[in-house]
């Protein structure tokens, strides 16, 4: 077992990796705060790991909520479900909420959290590769809007993350590739070595071997604890961890959530801003490509959809967290293995960069 942590002063966290972890819970669960638990899960994990998760909390008072699974189900609705399971059973202000599933799952359990009686205890057990390597880790909690992407929410810590390499055994190899996109993403704006060591050991992943993935989620959970902890709640630097994704959550918007998988919006969006990087003179041609062939490598889309326009991609990247004043900002690339967020580019080179990144009609 790899251990890493999150330093948040008082509220800093352990993240642990490795492999058979579902069945050391009551080793590595933290002090809980009351003996009320509820398992929020899926009905695509619920049968396959549920009832270990559940024998893990023996002697809790522990009960379970099983939410449908997929992107479209991230919704106010799906999260007053939980609201709803919480006061059915009288869950004081002192339960503990355990996130067992993927990124969805995380997002809604820490939101759910985080308003319960002003706010409780909750621990993320994720189980696919991209809320292990990223959604997990670092406090960002809340659910989509069909106008925008994660518009509704709030910043609230885990207690702890456990994260069951094993769990990736039964991932869906196109769920495998969306969470390569993060794991990509940290070599790109942080740490260019991981990125040598990924273009060497994609096959590795992609084949899912066993020490190459815990290498891969141990040094992507390294790179995000360091930017939480300099930045919790996404003043500056911390918005760095955002390359591809207002590109990416553009085409998840349109495309409706879960046709393109998160992770799949995102490997196309890094290329466009790899593209416009290159336009403005931060990188060479040679980095685009480079970006693109890791990126293809991983089993993911290197081009947008075909039926989305420019003013589309426009219209939608007006919606953004990280906007300021009505202005779009991005994530670029300064160079290989750093970023910056930056709204001072030219919107002809951006135009220029949505069409030549979008796949031909």
């Amino acid at each position: 077992m790899e251990t890493l942590g999150v330093d948040l002063g008082d509220r800093s966290y352990p993240i642990y990796i490795g492999s058979g972890l579902l069945d050391r819970l009551g080793d590595l669960l933290p002090t809980l705060a009351g003996k009320q638990v509820l398992v929020v899960t899926n009905t695509t994990i619920a049968p396959l790991y549920l009832d270990r998760v559940m024998a893990g909390l023996e002697g809790l008072q522990a009960c379970s909520l099983i939410l449908p699974d997929g992107e479209q189900y991230k919704t106010l609705d799906t999260l007053n479900l939980i609201f709803t399971k919480l006061l059915e059973q009288k869950h004081s202000r002192t339960t503990t909420l355990v996130a067992l599933g993927g990124g969805v799952i995380g997002d809604l359990t820490g939101f759910a959290a985080a308003a319960y009686q002003r706010g409780v205890d909750f621990v993320q057990i994720p189980t696919t590769l991209l809320s292990q390597v990223d959604s997990s880790v670092g406090g960002k909690t809340g659910v989509n809007h069909a106008l925008g992407k994660n518009m509704i929410g709030a910043f609230h810590q885990p207690k702890a993350v456990i994260a069951d390499t094993e769990t990736l055994s039964t991932l869906p190899a196109r769920e495998l590739s969306a969470g390569l996109a993060e794991v990509i993403k940290y070599g790109l704006i942080r740490d260019e070595a991981f990125l040598h060591w990924m273009e060497d050991n994609m096959s590795r992943l992609v084949a899912r071997d066993g020490a190459a993935l815990t290498h891969a989620i141990k040094r992507s959970c390294g790179v995000k604890a360091e930017v939480v902890a300099a930045d919790e709640r996404e003043g500056g630097l911390r918005a760095i961890l955002n390359l591809g994704h207002t590109f990416g959550h553009a085409i998840e918007a349109v495309q409706g959530y879960g046709r393109w998988l998160h992770g799949e919006a995102v490997g196309a969006g890094m290329v466009m801003a790899l593209d416009l990087s290159c336009r403005m003179g931060n990188v060479p041609a040679s980095a685009v490509a480079r970006g693109r062939n890791i990126i293809a490598a991983a089993g993911l889309p290197v081009l947008g959809p075909a039926d989305m326009s420019v003013d589309t991609y426009l219209e939608k990247m007006a919606v953004d967290k990280k906007n300021v004043d009505a202005r779009i900002r991005l994530v670029l690339l300064e160079r290989v293995g750093s970023a910056i967020v930056t709204a001072d580019f030219d919107p002809g080179m951006l135009r220029a960069t949505l069409h030549d990144c979008t796949a031909p009609t």
